[in-house]
């Protein structure tokens, strides 16, 4: 599985890039703290495959990085994708690397 670390994350953030950010935790979670991701809960992937970009790159996200490396599997076995991208770590990765004032739970 393809990955990136919250460091490259925040360049490519930095730099402009064009990519595109979901976030599959839950709303409650999304309300707590988030990196600017679209936020499409775990559970509501399979009916939202069409708003997944393929023609660039994707990061997926999570609080550890668990979820979002489940989501990248399923939709990389069932629709093809190529261009997904796992946030190594998580939201607790950016925590504790970019930003310690995003509260870890």
């Amino acid at each position: 599985m393809q990955e990136v670390t919250v460091k490259e994350l925040k360049s490519m953030m930095d730099a402009k890039e064009d990519f595109q950010l979901i976030d599959v935790r839950e709303q409650y979670e999304y309300d707590t703290c988030q990196i600017g991701g679209e936020l499409i809960p775990m559970g509501e992937v399979m009916d939202n495959v069409e708003k997944i970009s393929k023609d660039k790159k994707v990061v997926v996200h999570c609080r550890s990085g668990k979820r979002s490396a489940s989501i990248i599997q399923m939709l990389q076995q069932e629709y093809g994708y190529k261009n997904l991208y796992n946030l190594k770590g998580g939201i607790i990765a950016w925590a504790d690397e970019i930003d310690s004032s995003i509260p870890k739970y």
